[in-house]
């Protein structure tokens, strides 16, 4: 469960709490000097050991509960939370990097996940929309976002190990994301990798920036890392002894950090494993509810309850 906010510039204006409650009890000590200033001592000996001018907390609480609320409110807040949806669409994002073309599976990793890609895309409904996207130093669409099965799995067949090096993991996240943000279901990724992020920003942690924006989109990550130690780089021959394998934290971290889950397939039987477990999670997806109107009606109840409190309770007599 987290929040989004539609316009996260009007939080700015919780700053303005301190300035509240300076001038509360700023306010506070001008009336209390007034108030001995002007007082009838013989009426204060009738009420000796009673305060005459209260800090009024109750007053304070309730005003900084009606800034808070607010700026909520005109920030635009949303709760997402995972729950069950009738529908869900996917982006399947496979790793097409050069390391993809050894044979610790059979007959290479890259048929392997293409292979229980079709099966996945095969079992799925037919109103789900399945897009497909390949990624090695960058990342490619292969297909837009279509229940015609016929083309995605056309799409998935004419996937081959690319001539770009590396693996760009928050590339994929977010070319992916982007092709799910219309969607009006619930918006799942499958990501297969063998490799480690290889992409990096001088300023920003690129992974960080790829969940936060899968995340303001209300996008749910499955990672499957696909490879063993002893698979060799596919472009290498097998007697460099150099092998290509996945950060298993980093594809954890996606996972746990977007509602979705981490795979480890060593072998052709995980891989069936995880995309029949993702396929149990088929109606699972990030839920929203705009607290915009439900924050404004907490408002008007605490100004209300303000107003009648301050001409009930603490009411000043002239």
């Amino acid at each position: 469960m987290y929040f989004t906010f539609t316009h996260p510039e009007y939080l700015w204006y919780i700053a303005s709490i301190p300035v509240l409650v300076a001038s509360h009890f700023a306010f506070l000590k001008y009336t209390r000097r007034k108030a001995i200033r002007f007082a009838n001592f013989q009426a204060l000996q009738r009420v000796a050991e009673q305060k005459i001018v209260t800090k009024n907390y109750l007053i304070l609480i309730l005003r900084l509960l009606i800034i808070v609320a607010l700026v909520f409110a005109i920030a635009g807040t949303k709760l997402w939370y995972k729950g069950l949806t009738d529908k869900n669409d996917y982006v399947i994002a496979i790793d097409t990097s050069a390391s993809m073309s050894s044979e610790d599976f059979k007959p290479t990793r890259l048929d392997v996940a293409k292979t229980y890609s079709r099966n996945f895309v095969r079992d799925i409904k037919s109103d789900t929309a399945v897009g497909i996207v390949s990624f090695a130093g960058a990342a490619f669409i292969e297909q837009l976002p279509s229940n015609d099965k016929g083309q995605v799995i056309s799409a998935i067949d004419g996937m081959e190990n690319s001539a770009v090096g590396g693996t760009n993991i928050p590339d994929a996240i977010v070319t992916s994301t982007n092709l799910l943000v219309s969607s009006p279901k619930g918006k799942s990724i499958i990501l297969i990798t063998d490799g480690s992020n290889t992409a990096s920003y001088f300023s920003k942690d690129p992974i960080e920036e790829g969940i936060k924006y899968a995340r303001e989109n209300s996008v749910i990550i499955y990672t499957i890392g696909i490879g063993t130690n002893s698979g060799p780089i596919g472009y290498l021959p097998e007697y460099y002894n150099i092998s290509s394998v996945f950060d298993p934290d980093t594809l954890l971290k996606i996972a746990n950090e977007t509602g979705g889950k981490f795979y480890n397939a060593n072998n052709n039987i995980d891989i069936q494993n995880a995309y029949a477990d993702i396929s149990q999670d088929a109606s699972v997806a990030f839920i929203g509810i705009d607290m915009t109107v439900g924050l404004m009606i907490i408002v008007l109840a605490l100004i209300f309850l303000e107003w009648g409190l301050i001409n009930t309770r603490y009411r000043s007599i002239p």
